[in-house]
């Protein structure tokens, strides 16, 4: 048993109302059992209950037993002085003067169903908790479910963004640039290709935005790649413009061991990720408006599909040739970039001005996109689930991180569906 069950029973007024007192025999009606207040204090605001017929306007504090009131301290806080009825599950004071207030136990008043069910969602070791059920919740309550939860991910992940911006002074076009280089280290180099952004401000790729050969040279250089002795024209090249321009900024580069390279087909490459990213960089002088203001999701593609010089065409390494690199970015790479940087961008570029367009922009792009596919995902289409977009996997992905793990069912709109199904069948 958790408390949320009580919030559960008691906004949907799921318990016997007949006879209904408090412990000290006071008669009670609930006229409006308030709405759920999330932050510090009790946990229903606004609540109007009758005693004895008279009025009262007020919190609902909610407990599994009667002293946990006294164990958590409420009596001492001013939080709770407002507090017009205490809702338990089972009351374990003896002595009727140690109930602290108004007091309703609820035990016996649920039915045996109802409750049956709520323990085995929490029972079961499934990896998603309503799996055995999730086939009878109409489709209805499991999209306005899916809907949610993308919202919620979405604002989520626009919280990254809003610490690179604040950190980058509200500069959006070096947000941009810092979000979309971690995002080329593709989760395994996420971190050095986020120290090396923030090591290179983006300024000084600008004032070297017409030569690919020095936008290359800042990028291998920083990221350590140029400070062995290289043989070829080519790495010769970088390595004396990167001297210069290392000497002319005071930069200071990262470690090659910084870098993952193991288990990485060398399509995935750091060296090819940033040989990528050059490019982008040199084609798109201020990239946070074109990506703000592209209006069709082909636009985007066309912008991360880029060649990588003649170079790294034939090269995966400095020195270690193959026949043929992956000189695009892949589909699943392009669908990576899209959902960990540039949709998180535009939504909280959306909630900066208020301008709901662009969090319509960024869920448009999301539904033009494929469903993933990793176990999660293969999980929840056993038990029926048919996503039909990255929005679609991206709102399951939230749902089981934040709610199936947690077995917080009572706070999902599936598992409140099923409980009042079984409720209303009962």
């Amino acid at each position: 048993m958790r408390e949320d069950f009580l919030h559960f029973i008691w906004q949907h007024l799921y318990f016997s109302q007949e006879n209904l007192q408090t412990l000290a025999g006071e008669s009670l009606k609930i006229l409006d059992t308030g709405k759920y207040n999330p932050n510090e204090g009790a946990d229903f605001e606004n609540a109007i209950v009758a005693f004895n017929g008279k009025h009262r306007k007020g919190y609902v504090e909610m407990h599994l037993k009667t002293s946990d009131w006294l164990k958590h301290g409420h009596n001492q806080n001013a939080k709770y002085e407002n507090v017009i009825l205490h809702i338990v599950w089972e009351n374990d004071l003896k002595e009727l003067q140690q109930v602290p207030l108004p007091t309703l136990e609820l035990k016996n008043r649920v039915n045996p169903t109802l409750l049956h069910n709520y323990r085995q969602l929490l029972a079961n070791k499934n990896f998603i908790p309503c799996e055995n059920l999730f086939a009878e919740v109409e489709n209805i309550f499991v999209l306005s479910t899916w809907d949610k939860m993308l919202v919620q991910r979405l604002e989520r992940k626009s919280e990254k963004v809003k610490q690179i911006w604040q950190e980058t002074r509200q500069d959006w076009e070096e947000t941009t640039y810092r979000l979309l280089t971690e995002s080329f280290g593709f989760k395994i180099n996420a971190e050095p290709c986020a120290k090396l952004a923030r090591q290179t401000p983006l300024k000084i790729f600008l004032k070297h935005q017409n030569s690919l050969l020095q936008i290359e040279a800042l990028l291998f250089g920083q990221a350590g790649f140029l400070s062995e002795n290289l043989e070829n024209e080519y790495a010769q090249n970088l390595q004396r413009e990167y001297q210069f321009l290392q000497h002319k900024y005071n930069l200071v580069p990262l470690q090659v061991s910084e870098w993952n390279f193991l288990r990485l087909r060398p399509a995935n490459f750091p060296t090819i990720r940033l040989a990528q990213l050059a490019q982008i960089l040199f084609q798109n002088v201020n990239l946070f408006s074109v990506l703000l203001y592209a209006e069709k999701f082909e636009t985007l593609q066309k912008i991360f599909s880029v060649n990588v010089s003649d170079y790294w065409q034939k090269h995966y390494h400095f020195g270690k040739t193959t026949e043929k690199t992956a000189s695009k970015l892949g589909k699943s790479s392009f669908q990576s970039l899209l959902i960990n940087a540039i949709v998180p961008l535009l939504v909280f570029y959306s909630k900066s001005y208020q301008k709901p367009e662009y969090l319509d922009k960024a869920i448009s792009f999301l539904e033009q996109l494929p469903a993933e596919s990793n176990h999660i995902i293969e999980k929840w289409q056993k038990i029926g689930a048919e996503p039909q977009s990255a929005a679609d996997t991206q709102a399951l992905l939230e749902l089981f991180h934040t709610h199936c793990q947690l077995k917080k069912c009572l706070q999902c709109g599936i598992g409140i569906e099923l409980l009042r199904k079984n409720y209303t069948k009962s």
